[in-house]
C-alpha cells in the first residue's frame, strides 16, 4: 500500500463552500458492506435506516475561534492557528510567515504572545500575557473560526461560529469541527432516540493533522499526529453492554472512531479513560469495536480516507483492498462525484453499515 493508492480527481465545484441548511437536508450515500450496494438518501432518513439495534457515538468537542491575526515587532502582519492549550497561558500553534523564538506578536491592544520555541516541522509554542479564563475570553473576542483553507464562505463570523459547530458541542478545545456531526439537528436526534437508537458521547479535540496528507513514513510506521480524548467509564460500560447485546456501534465521524478503537482491547472490550491517541487505521486493520460509520467525503491521500477504506475491506468486509479506485469506497466516491455530492467539511455524508 502507498499514498498513490488513495488519490482521486475531484472537480473544484463539488467542494462545499457554504453550510447546508437545514443541516439534515444534505445527501446521504449508504454503503452496505455485506451486499456491496450503494443507495442514495437524505440525511434525515437515518430515522428510517436505524433502530433499536443501533448505537450512535458522537464527539461533543467544541470548536474555539483558533485563528488569530496580529503584527510582529517589525510591523509585519502574521496569522497563527492555535492547536492545543498546554498551560494556563501557553498554546501549541502554527503560523503563516517568518516566525522564530523570542519574537512577540501583538493581537489587538491587550493581547500579546511571545514565541517560546519552534520545532523542525514549524510548530510553535506561544506564551500569552493573559492566563486561564482571561486568556480564553480574549481568544473568544479576537479569534476567527478556523474553517479549512479550501472553504471560501461569505458568511459573517457570527454565523460561522454557529455553522461550524455541532448542535451538541460541549467541551471546548477543537481547532476543527468533527464535521460528520454537523448534519444532526436537535429534532433529528430526538426522533432517533424515540425510534430506540442509543446515543452516547465522547470527546476528541480535533487537531490540524487530521486533514493533512500523510507521508510515506507515517504509512510505514502506522502512527499519526496525536489528539487528546476522553471517554467516561460510565459511557464505556453502557457501550460494552450494548455491544454484548448485539447492537451495532456506529461512530459518528472518524474522530469518534479513533477513540473507540484506541480504547478497545483485542477482545473488543472498551475501557473509559483520557489521554492522547496517534492510532493510524489503514487497510488491513481489524476493527475491534466499531461496526459502522457516519462520515463526510474526504480529501485525497489523507488518513481519513484510509480509515474509511479499512472499514470497507477485508478483514472487516468480504472484499480485499487492492487500491482505492477498485474498492467499494472508491466506487462510492465515484458515485458521489457522478451525482454531484458536496465534499469536505460543508459537504454531504456517507453511512457505512
Amino acid at each position: 500500500m502507498n499514498l498513490l493508492d488513495f488519490h482521486f480527481d475531484l472537480p473544484n465545484e463539488l467542494i462545499g463552500q457554504q453550510a447546508i441548511e437545514p443541516r439534515d437536508s444534505c445527501k446521504l450515500l449508504v454503503v452496505n458492506r455485506s451486499n456491496q450496494n450503494l443507495t442514495h438518501h437524505i440525511f434525515r432518513d437515518l430515522v428510517d435506516l436505524l433502530g433499536a439495534n443501533d448505537v450512535l457515538v458522537l464527539n461533543d468537542t467544541k470548536v474555539f475561534p483558533a485563528r488569530l491575526r496580529g503584527t510582529k515587532d517589525s510591523g509585519g502582519s502574521i496569522e497563527i492557528l492555535l492547536l492545543k492549550q498546554i498551560g494556563l497561558d501557553t498554546f501549541e500553534c502554527i503560523g503563516r510567515g517568518k516566525l522564530k523564538p523570542g519574537q512577540t506578536i501583538k493581537f489587538g491592544t491587550e493581547l500579546n504572545g511571545n514565541i517560546l520555541s519552534k520545532n523542525e516541522e514549524g510548530q510553535l509554542k506561544i506564551q500569552f500575557n493573559h492566563s486561564g479564563p482571561a486568556l480564553i475570553a480574549k481568544i473568544d473576542e479576537l479569534g476567527i473560526t478556523p474553517i479549512t483553507p479550501y472553504i471560501h464562505s461569505d458568511s459573517k463570523e457570527t454565523e460561522l461560529r454557529e455553522q461550524y459547530q455541532t448542535v451538541y458541542a460541549k467541551e471546548k478545545g477543537s481547532a476543527a469541527a468533527p464535521t460528520a456531526g454537523l448534519h444532526f439537528t436537535p429534532e433529528l436526534l430526538t426522533r432517533l432516540e424515540e425510534k430506540g437508537v442509543q446515543i452516547e458521547k465522547l470527546t476528541l479535540h480535533v487537531g490540524l493533522g487530521t486533514f493533512k496528507p500523510v507521508s510515506e513514513d507515517q504509512v510505514t510506521n502506522k502512527t499519526l499526529h496525536s489528539e487528546s480524548f476522553s471517554l467516561s467509564p460510565t459511557v464505556a460500560d453502557r457501550l460494552n453492554t450494548a455491544k454484548k447485546l448485539g447492537k451495532k456501534i456506529i461512530a459518528v465521524g472518524t474522530t469518534s472512531c479513533r477513540v473507540l478503537e484506541t480504547l478497545s482491547d483485542e477482545s473488543g472490550n472498551l475501557s473509559g479513560g483520557a489521554g492522547e491517541t496517534n492510532i493510524f487505521i489503514q487497510p488491513g486493520y481489524k476493527y475491534k469495536f466499531v461496526d459502522g460509520l457516519v462520515t463526510n467525503f474526504h480529501l485525497p491521500n489523507t488518513s481519513l480516507l484510509m480509515l474509511v477504506s479499512a472499514l470497507v475491506c477485508f478483514p472487516n468486509s468480504p472484499t480485499a483492498f487492492t487500491n482505492f479506485h477498485d474498492s467499494l469506497v472508491g466506487q462510492a466516491y465515484m458515485e458521489a462525484i457522478k451525482n454531484k455530492y458536496r465534499f469536505f467539511s460543508f459537504g454531504d455524508a456517507m453511512l457505512i453499515l
